[in-house]
């Protein structure tokens, strides 16, 4: 059984890759930036190998807790990216559960992280090469330490998966994760002032981690190169505790779950009323446009863009030191939501038959959408605006500033109004991780997704300009010249736009309709 369920996750790997050429290209992609990550990894160990056993434990004690941290923590916000040994697809199977445990974490290690974590985690027990016995400490601290990750990590997914399976839950998981990569830049500048005297403090770092189940395998060995076999056995001891608990309460967990498969209603009433619908004007426009609405505020693959907005002047005033390039948050927040619309039709997956099936014209469907997205991205652009203004104080820049800003906005909206009419492309499906990768990956979709944002940069080039040179000279009237031509641009490819993809629409609607139920 252990080996079938191997074979399992191997076959699902291997049709996955059938489906597309483009499975392949991301594997091999996958493959590749693995092997430099190893390399990377490998080459640190091999200096360290050569330096005294205090400075390998200061680095190896915390580099590996962070690794089984990781595993334990990052399964519960990408949640949908490796569902394949879920244990709801065992419930009606007469699995003993002994071997379906030891196959669900044999299987976990097949694939592109797992080999990564073996491979490095083997690579560290050899850099003690220079004493026999550390060397079988460090194989010995290997295997517990991916033990405790793999058994950690399925232990919290399994146990907490009837929380994490809850829409509402699922959905704001999957927005907090994106606060932490948008943020990444910034978070790494804030460290830097952290990092002096850090090889004074990692020793102690180290001391404290290597008594915790995540530190305590890659302490074992400096244990024994350095003759503490006092701490070398209590350190041991707590490794197989640890191993034995986590094994213990996953097995637990684990009949729990089979028996009570976690995909269960809640069983709370559903609010009653029309919601957005009993708002919005009662014509097509109002109801397409209700209906996105819904999708912005609920949907994590929408929602994570809007929680990337607020986050733009952090980033952007770190990058620049709070200097001009802070005026960028308003145009770069107003290309979110404008090009956003671009994967409207994708992201309505299936149910985009109701548009297809309702009397409602490309005009109308295109304007709904447009109407969707602007009511949320022109008051965010507004505010990012005149308050990136109030914070550098360069007030005489307001026209220039606020009108490239909503230019950007109507013009992304009206080329995404032609782009989403045009092609659709494998994207996350509703309920999915945004994280998730879709399978059947399409070529053509990819360019034309990068087309149109060439056009989008060429329509805004001139307007952009002029308020680029604007700030930076400080000539005014570049600024407001830039503003009143990206707005008559912005106002033309808008209207244009939606008159343009709302007849492809109405051409194209049925063979959209087809490409999505394809890659369903």
């Amino acid at each position: 059984m252990v080996a079938h369920l191997v074979r399992l996750k191997l076959a699902i790997l291997a049709n996955g890759l059938r489906r597309s050429p483009w499975q392949v290209v991301g594997l091999v992609a996958a493959l590749l930036y693995a092997a430099g990550v190893l390399v990377g990894v490998l080459v640190v160990l091999a200096v360290l190998s050569v330096q005294d056993v205090a400075l390998r434990e200061s680095v190896l004690v915390p580099m590996g807790s962070l690794l089984v941290l990781g595993w334990w923590l990052v399964p519960l916000v990408a949640f949908g990216v490796d569902a394949t040994m879920d244990p709801d697809r065992f419930a009606l199977l007469p699995v003993p559960r002994g071997r379906l445990l030891l196959g669900m974490a044999l299987a976990a290690l097949v694939g592109v992280p797992g080999l990564v974590t073996v491979v490095g985690s083997l690579g560290a027990a050899l850099s003690w090469w220079r004493s026999p016995l550390a060397v079988v400490a460090g194989v010995f601290g290997a295997l517990v330490a991916v033990a405790t990750a793999v058994a950690g990590s399925r232990l919290l997914t399994t146990a907490l998966g009837p929380v994490l399976g809850g829409r509402r839950v699922r959905d704001l998981l999957a927005v907090v994760a994106i606060v932490p990569l948008v943020l990444m830049g910034p978070i790494v500048s804030a460290l830097e002032g952290g990092l002096v005297g850090l090889e004074e403090k990692l020793p102690s770092v180290a001391g404290v981690l290597g008594w915790t189940p995540f530190g305590a395998p890659w302490a074992l060995p400096a244990d024994v190169a350095t003759g503490r076999w006092a701490d070398a056995g209590l350190r041991a001891a707590l490794c197989v505790a640890v191993v034995g608990v986590l094994v213990v309460a996953w097995y637990r967990v684990l009949g729990v779950a089979l028996v009570r498969p976690r995909r269960a209603s809640s069983g709370r009433p559903r609010a009653a009323g029309l919601g957005l619908l009993g708002v919005v004007p009662a014509n097509p426009v109002g109801a397409v446009a209700a209906r996105c609405l819904v999708y912005w505020l609920r949907d994590p693959r929408y929602s994570s863009s809007v929680v990337v907005v607020p986050l733009m002047p952090v980033v952007l005033g770190f990058a620049g030191d709070g200097g001009p390039l802070l005026l960028a948050s308003a145009p770069v927040a107003a290309y979110v939501f404008g090009w956003a619309v671009s994967a409207d039709v994708s992201y309505d997956h299936t149910a985009f038959w109701t548009h297809v099936a309702a009397p409602v014209r490309g005009v109308q469907d295109r304007l709904g959408r447009v109407v969707a997205a602007a009511a949320l991205g022109l008051p965010a652009t507004l505010v990012l605006a005149l308050g990136t203004l109030a914070v550098t104080g360069r007030w005489q820049h307001t026209v220039a500033v606020v009108g490239v800003s909503v230019a950007v906005l109507a013009t992304g909206l009206g080329v995404s109004s032609v782009a989403s009419a045009r092609v659709v492309m494998p994207v996350a499906k509703p309920g999915d991780s945004p994280f998730s990768t879709p399978q059947g990956g399409s070529g053509a979709a990819m360019l034309s997704q990068l087309a149109g944002t060439a056009i989008l940069g060429l329509l805004l080039l001139p307007s952009a300009g002029l308020v680029v040179a604007s700030v930076a000279t400080g000539r005014v009237g570049l600024g407001v010249a830039g503003a009143l031509l990206g707005l008559v641009v912005g106002a033309t490819v808008l209207v244009v736009g939606v008159r343009w993809g709302g007849r492809l629409y109405d051409r194209r609607a049925p063979e959209l309709m087809e490409r999505l139920v394809a890659m369903a």
